[in-house]
């Protein structure tokens, strides 16, 4: 088809435009990747050049002899739109045109790769921003075009389009008005850069930094929780009166309370954290009694693993502690993290029980051995003696006079006498004799190993020291004496309670013989035989000077 002068003019014209709209286009495409926008711009500019100088052709005067030069430039010209057509096709961004309303005019081949819609499909859509924009980010899109069209120079802005399967892709979005003409734009233009990876990685990251500040959040928690429940702990552990100090595997102190301090003597302000077990070994080395033994028994306890038996420690100024230790288990297992020791001032427990121990023995008047003891050192002794074929010896004593003084003097006078002869009587009996209060003003000596001769001289001694007391009361000196019997195992008993028997008929003897004297009693059923102390004594008195 041959086309008049200023008809044919009239096309290259409009192609120019065209083609200058399209290598606008493909000139932003090629801003994100720098080698190819260079080669891109290139390669447009020398189109545009030669196109230029096509228009200028079109000055008044051209005739139908220029119309063959006309057609090789129309020619030129579709070769370049061809090549621009490859530019854009090669765009990795994605490039629209809008006209002033709003509407899809132009986009590259690019928006199906990154959303799955075609061109065309765009194109023909009646909102092409409805289409491609998720909902969330359309209102402000349209805002954003808006201001464009209105007269701003660019907007960029993060949004979110829709693929066609539904789900979204992250781009950075450029809008800036396209071909200002007297002040007006001629369109818009959008460049749309896929984030998809950059939002995906910032979203990981953002999960990573919430998920560690989580986890901060639980530590913190966990150890406010931690502190709060060792400071209730370490309350407690100050509180009780017993002693306790954790050391780590490697021997060191971790932990003391305040009575491990007072225990163990150190000053309430010492700081042992730290401290190795041997530093504290040679420091209290000098306040106990045994402190070899005491070394050997620590060194012993750390090389087991069960709980050690409760181990005493005497203190050289009189003081009783035992201690325990334990392994601390690891919670994965394997060897234990430490030891704890646990300390105990028995003191007074030791004291208290003693005391007990007394009371249940003794005579709380005068102290000496009651007859729950006596019986059980009797049972004792004879077995012993029954074992290696020995004699035992049992003297029973009981006071003459002594219900007087009570009647007329009172019951203290009577406890003042008791006391004074346990006392006095207590002090001629030797180690290994055993005095004994077994009733009101009725005594007993039982003596192991002894012959006749030994306690015939034993009775003697008591009934003299007896006969020389002296109490004043009421103004007046008041003396009491003994009447003693003595029976021998097993020459006069085969048992303890005949043993006892016997003795107690032989005190009776004495005190229907006259009393001030002992009797020994007879062997197989004879007659016993009396002794007195002296000539003078006259039987059941209570003499006054």
């Amino acid at each position: 088809m041959v086309f008049g002068t200023a008809g044919a003019w009239y096309v290259v014209a409009i192609v120019v435009a065209g083609i200058g709209v399209l290598a606008a286009a493909a000139l932003h495409l090629h801003a994100g990747a720098e080698g190819r926008r260079r080669a891109g711009e290139e390669t447009v500019v020398s189109y545009l050049e030669s196109l230029d100088a096509a228009v200028r052709l079109s000055g008044g005067g051209a005739d139908r002899a220029a119309e063959p030069d006309t057609t090789r430039r129309l020619e030129s010209v579709a070769v370049g739109v061809s090549r621009l057509r490859e530019i854009a096709d090669g765009v990795h961004g994605v490039e629209a045109l809008f006209d002033m309303r709003g509407r899809l005019t132009w986009i590259s081949p690019s928006i199906e790769r990154l959303t799955g819609w075609s061109p065309a499909a765009c194109l023909d859509a009646p909102d092409a921003l409805a289409l491609l924009v998720h909902e969330s980010d359309r209102r402000y899109c349209q805002r954003m075009a808006q201001r464009v069209a209105e007269g701003s120079t660019g907007e960029d802005f993060e949004m979110r389009l829709l693929r066609e399967d539904g789900r979204i892709c992250w781009v950075a979005s450029h809008w800036r008005p396209l071909g200002r003409q007297g002040g007006q734009a001629a369109g818009l233009r959008m460049s749309a850069e896929d984030i998809q990876a950059r939002k995906e990685a910032e979203y990981k990251l953002l999960e990573t930094v919430t998920e560690l500040r989580r986890a901060q959040a639980l530590r913190e928690r966990y150890l406010a929780r931690s502190n709060d429940e060792r400071q209730r702990l370490s309350a407690l552990l100050n509180v009780i009166r017993l002693g306790i100090l954790f050391m780590d595997r490697d021997h060191r102190v971790l932990y003391y309370n305040r009575a491990m301090l007072d225990i163990w003597g150190f000053p309430p302000d010492e700081n042992l954290i730290g401290a190795r077990d041997v530093v504290l070994q040679s420091r209290v080395a000098e306040l106990i009694e045994q402190p070899e033994a005491y070394i050997e028994h620590v060194d012993a306890v750390v090389r087991t693993h069960v709980v050690s038996e409760p181990y005493e420690v005497r203190f050289k100024d009189g003081r009783i502690v035992t201690d325990i230790a334990a392994l601390v288990e690891a919670v994965q297992g394997g060897r234990g993290i430490g030891r704890v020791w646990i300390y105990e001032d028995v003191t007074e427990q030791r004291r208290t029980a003693q005391r007990l121990v007394e009371l249940a023995e003794h005579d709380p008047l005068t102290g000496l051995y009651n007859r729950r003891r006596f019986h059980e050192e009797l049972d004792r002794e004879l077995a012993e003696a029954a074992r290696r074929g020995g004699e035992v010896g049992l003297v029973a004593i009981d006071l003459d006079g002594f219900k007087p003084i009570n009647d007329e003097f009172g019951h203290q006078a009577g406890d003042e006498v008791l006391v004074e002869l346990s006392r006095t009587v207590g002090d001629a009996i030797r180690r290994n004799e055993m005095f004994c209060r077994v009733g009101g003003d009725e005594f007993c000596v039982l003596v192991p190993d002894a012959g006749e001769s030994e306690l015939c001289e034993l009775a003697r001694r008591i009934v003299e020291l007896i006969d020389a007391m002296r109490f004043g009361f009421g103004g007046r000196s008041v003396g009491i004496t003994a009447s003693l019997g003595i029976a021998i195992y097993p020459r006069h008993a085969s048992s303890a309670e005949e043993l006892i028997a016997v003795a107690d008929q032989a005190m009776y003897r004495s005190k229907s013989g006259g009393r001030d004297q002992w009797t020994m009693a007879a062997s197989c059923g004879d007659e016993s035989a009396r002794m007195k102390p002296t000539e003078t004594d006259e039987p059941d008195r209570r003499r006054e000077d």
